[in-house]
């Protein structure tokens, strides 16, 4: 309900009276408050787990620290009881979590959860030649390659330029929609689950608009001050920031809010296209094409 494109599509889907939906949930998000049922899930500290970062070279190991609360399950235990009722066969759902934990170690090359009990992390990362690619990279004559091969990649890859360039994707500019709309998650929302989150709440206020001072004096907009912004999907109303950090002509909406934080109880993401992108698809959620002005 609030991280999918085309949004005032999926609550049109959402709503249908035909549709039978099951939330498995730590927090009454949007989605969990249009289910028939929901859920009660565990957190992290109430299963165990192991953990890898986008970007981190460790893998981390997250044991259960406390009892699950109330009658929240972990996701394997709920899984597990589903394919028993339904009678599904296969040999993962007589396992325990820390036996699915060791056997994925092992088949990845890496220690055994025990000594990941010991150690509580194992460092990935490859010697330093390599990580550094001081012998060059995985071609025959070890040179980088600027230009990718986009049609190796997927079925529209022949659409994109041949060297790295802007690429209007699926949302050209035109005169009708002159900005160029940007919805990296807020510094303290790493997902939605962060806007349930008093302390993440409290940090980032409100949904603001962020404007380059100029696009913003073009356009009669005040620091602070309310500012329409959309599209042919759909329109929202925000406040502005003036950040000189942003190039003219783009606006940046730093998500991911809940849908009860904006005017009109709809998100920032009715404003992105749910057409696919080249080369393979994908969603384009920071290259919408949008018409901003006061409020």
């Amino acid at each position: 309900m609030v991280i999918a494109p085309d949004q005032n599509k999926v609550r049109a889907g959402f709503a249908r009276e035909d549709l039978f939906v099951c939330v498995h949930e730590q927090f009454m998000t949007e989605t969990a408050r249009m289910a028939d049922i929901v859920l009660p899930a565990t957190t992290f500290v109430e299963h165990d787990d192991i953990y890898k970062g986008g970007g981190n070279s460790h893998i981390v190991l997250g044991p259960k620290i406390i009892e699950p609360v109330g009658q929240s399950r972990p996701n394997h235990e709920v899984i597990s009881a589903l394919a028993k009722r339904l009678g599904a066969n296969h040999r993962g759902f007589g396992m325990s979590a820390n036996e699915i934990l060791d056997e994925t170690l092992k088949a990845s090359n890496h220690p055994d959860l025990n000594a990941m009990t010991d150690n509580h992390f194992h460092d990935c990362i490859e010697n330093f030649d390599e990580h550094h690619f001081v012998s060059g990279f995985g071609w025959p004559d070890k040179k980088f390659r600027f230009k990718p091969d986009w049609e190796e990649m997927g079925p529209r890859g022949h659409e994109l330029p041949d060297l790295p360039d802007h690429w209007d994707a699926t949302d050209p500019l035109d005169h009708e929609h002159p900005f160029r709309l940007m919805t990296p998650p807020a510094r303290n929302f790493l997902n939605s689950s962060f806007n349930n989150t008093a302390t993440s709440l409290k940090k980032e206020k409100k949904p603001y608009l962020l404007i380059h001072p100029d696009d913003a004096r073009d356009h009669n907009i005040v620091d602070d001050g309310p500012v329409l912004i959309g599209n042919q999907l759909g329109e929202l109303e925000l406040s502005a920031k003036m950040f000189e950090g942003a190039q003219k002509g783009v606006v940046i909406a730093e998500g991911i809010w809940c849908l009860d934080a904006h005017k009109n109880g709809k998100g920032i993401n009715q404003l992105v296209s749910a057409e696919v992108a080249a080369p393979a698809g994908g969603v384009v959620y920071h290259d919408s094409a949008v018409w901003v002005r006061q409020a």
